[in-house]
Parts: C-alpha cells; structure tokens; sequence
C-alpha cells in the first residue's frame, strides 16, 4: 500500500506541476529568449542521430519489404509504399521521441536535477522568480516545437535511406518508387505529427518533474535522469497504440 500511495502522490505532483506550467502559458507569462534557446539545443543536440536513425531504419524496411515481395511475387512491389507509410505514420515519430529521449531530455532532467540539489531552485524563490515560468514553460513549449520538426526530418531520412536501396539494392527505378510515396496525403502527414506533439509533452513533463523531485546530491541525480529516461520511453510504447486507435478513429491517417 505504501508504494501504491507513493504513485499516486507521485502522480497529485506531476499534475500540480503540468497545471501551473498551462497557466503560465496562458498567462503570457513566456520567457520567448530561454524558449528559442532550449529549441536550438534540442536540435543541435538531437538533429543527426534522429537523422541516421531514420536513414537506417527506411534502408532496412525497404530492403526486408522489397525481399520478401520477391520472395513471394517475384517482385518487389509497393517499397516505396510500405517505407514512406511506415515512416511518416509510426516509426518516424516513435523513434524520433526515444532518440531524442535518451538525448535531450536525460540532459534535460539532469540539468533540472542540478539546480535542485544545488539549490538554485530554492534561489529562484528567494529572489521572486517563480520557476515554473523561468524552467518548465520554456523547455515544455521547446519540446512541442521542435520534436514535431525532428519527426519530418526522420521522415525524409527514411524515405530516402528506402530510395537508396530500393534503387541499389532492388532495381526499382526512381520513378515507382517516388509515385508509391506521393501516395500519402495530408491526413497521414498530420497523423504522424500529432504523436510527435504527444509525445513531446510526455517526455518533458517526465524529464521535468524528475529533475523537480532530485535529491540525494550527485546519485540522486544520476537516479532522477535514469527514471525520466526509462518512464519516458515506457510511455511513449504505451501510449502510442492508444493515441493511434484515437486519431485512426477520428479518420485521421
């Protein structure tokens, strides 16, 4: 029982957390400076690894599609189908959120975890600043911004690390394998993006709220940016079925 009500005042906590990070938004009250600055270290941080990911991960589905097509068919058929449906759908904001998970958001918590156990937190109250509104929006509005660009750019990784192969590899000329993309329409692009912004506000909520409650010096840290990194990741898989069965239900990709 005890580790049951330490969940759900784990839980109480978070929620008081993510309720004064919205109002603080829709306050106005928005440090647009540390904003721009938390989106250019996501990116920089985050932008090839999500990249080769993506790269990789359309390379091996379009080399597995296409030979077990001719396996089948004698024929590679619907590659570009297959890779560029897969990516913009499921795997590109998926792998996107855990990439940028074990990179941003561990740094992230750890950082938060710092100030706490160094006090700087408690500083921040002393001098009338409220943290919410100098840590937390910042980085929450950061994550929604930029994990949704990082998703297109593993997008079309994907599509082209598949394009490399279908071409090398499978003998698929360009231009089949470029139709079969163009089949995706706008529904689907938004589909994937959607997630992303889900995602996004799951992994810096953790990493946030993590990094809030670090004590216990240096290990403390160390175990904070581990539990964000794991609970992160864990959710993400979670919720991805459910998110998807919602959108597909509201016709959306």
């Amino acid at each position: 029982m005890t580790g049951f009500k330490k969940f759900l005042y784990g839980l109480g906590d978070a929620a008081v957390l993510f309720g004064k990070t919205i109002s603080v938004i829709f306050r106005g009250k928005i440090e647009y400076d540390i904003v721009l600055k938390q989106i250019i270290k996501i990116g920089n941080e985050s932008v090839a690894l999500v990249v080769l990911c993506g790269f990789f991960t359309g390379m091996v589905l379009a080399l597995q599609t296409g030979e077990t097509f001719v396996s089948i068919f004698n024929e590679p058929l619907y590659v570009g189908l297959v890779v560029s449906y897969s990516m913009v759908l499921e795997l590109g904001p998926v792998l996107t959120a855990i990439v940028v998970t074990g990179r941003a958001a561990s740094a992230m918590a750890a950082e938060i975890g710092t100030m706490k156990v160094t006090e700087q937190i408690d500083a921040l109250y002393t001098l009338g600043t409220e943290p919410v509104s100098f840590i937390f929006v910042p980085r929450f509005i950061a994550f929604v911004v930029a994990l949704p660009v990082l998703t297109i750019f593993s997008d079309v990784a994907g599509i082209l690390g598949g394009l490399l192969v279908s071409i090398a590899k499978l003998q698929i000329p360009f231009s089949k394998y470029w139709d079969e993309v163009r089949i995706l329409d706008v529904s689907d692009m938004v589909h994937g993006l959607i997630k992303s912004g889900f995602f996004a506000f799951i992994i810096v909520w953790v990493a946030c709220y993590n990094g809030m409650k670090t004590s216990g010096g240096a290990e403390g840290v160390g175990k904070s940016t581990t539990r964000a990194v794991v609970v992160a990741m864990v959710l993400i898989l979670v919720l991805d079925y459910f998110i998807t069965s919602f959108l597909i239900s509201m016709g959306i990709g």
